[in-house]
């Protein structure tokens, strides 16, 4: 009997110990003053679409997000940066002062003159620096990412004109009747929607399904259906993979209707 005691003791013991020391780890995660606990932060992929010789850095008040230039039509994979009401900062090169910046989360609605909303913790955004309709003036703007698997068979895709030089255009697959997206403004994505009953936190930059394979796309004036004339078009003949996401931008400059295109494989 002596011995199974012994037995029972050195089972007990240690599962005892255990319990609690997992106890502590729990009352340390719930304690707010914990050291061991992760920090709520929003992710965020960061787009050069400023059209601008030179690569830059962005900023969130006075932290550097990014540690390497960012060049023109080059992003960056999802960063942790600040959520909530944030000044997001551009500078270029070496340099220190700001090209552009702009604040995000100073509204609580999604509307053209209330302001933008800010990026939101644990969720997946992208931010362009951009060229703004007024040939001196930079600018920034934020889109909510919906990183949701496509169904079996599809891909995912977002079109987004960043062009101010360009009229409203639509933007479709070549060969098909239907445009993907339709009268989509500059400063806008295909398909957003700023207000109304339809609104959700995807809204200001939503991504269709379509089907995987090899595609040609795209980008007519809205107003007589003639092509946008890009100056780089990687659109031709574009192999897209199932359960992937992308987003095809346009940019180019005030002053010329000449534009370029760009695609970003968000995973």
């Amino acid at each position: 009997m002596k011995k199974i005691s012994s037995i029972i003791k050195s089972v007990i013991i240690p599962v005892i110990a255990l319990f609690f020391i997992t106890s502590c780890k729990k009352t340390d995660y719930l304690n707010i003053n914990a050291a061991d606990r992760a920090p709520l932060v929003a992710h965020i992929s960061f787009v050069n679409a400023l059209n601008t010789n030179g690569g830059v850095q962005f900023w969130t008040y006075i932290t550097q997000v990014t540690k390497t230039l960012v060049p023109l039509n080059g992003y960056t994979p999802y960063l942790d940066a600040q959520y909530g009401d944030v000044q997001i900062n551009v500078t270029q090169g070496t340099n220190t002062s700001y090209i552009a910046s702009r604040e995000f989360g100073n509204s609580a609605t999604f509307t053209a003159t209330g302001g933008p909303n800010g990026p939101i913790a644990t969720y997946y955004h992208t931010v362009f620096a951009i060229k703004n309709i007024k040939a001196t003036a930079d600018s920034l703007i934020l889109f909510y990412d919906d990183l949701s698997a496509p169904t079996s068979g599809k891909a995912k895709v977002r079109f987004v004109n960043l062009a101010p030089g360009t009229p409203s255009v639509d933007f479709g697959i070549t060969g098909q009747t239907n445009a993907l997206f339709t009268n989509t403004a500059y400063g806008r994505a295909g398909g957003s929607v700023l207000s109304g009953s339809g609104l959700n936190a995807f809204s200001l930059g939503p991504f269709i399904s379509v089907d995987a394979g090899t595609v040609s796309f795209n980008v007519l004036k809205t107003s007589d259906q003639s092509a946008i004339a890009l100056v780089n078009d990687p659109l031709k003949n574009i192999t897209l993979q199932a359960g992937k996401i992308y987003t095809i931008y346009i940019n180019g400059t005030p002053n010329s209707t000449d534009a370029s295109a760009t695609i970003i494989t968000h995973n």
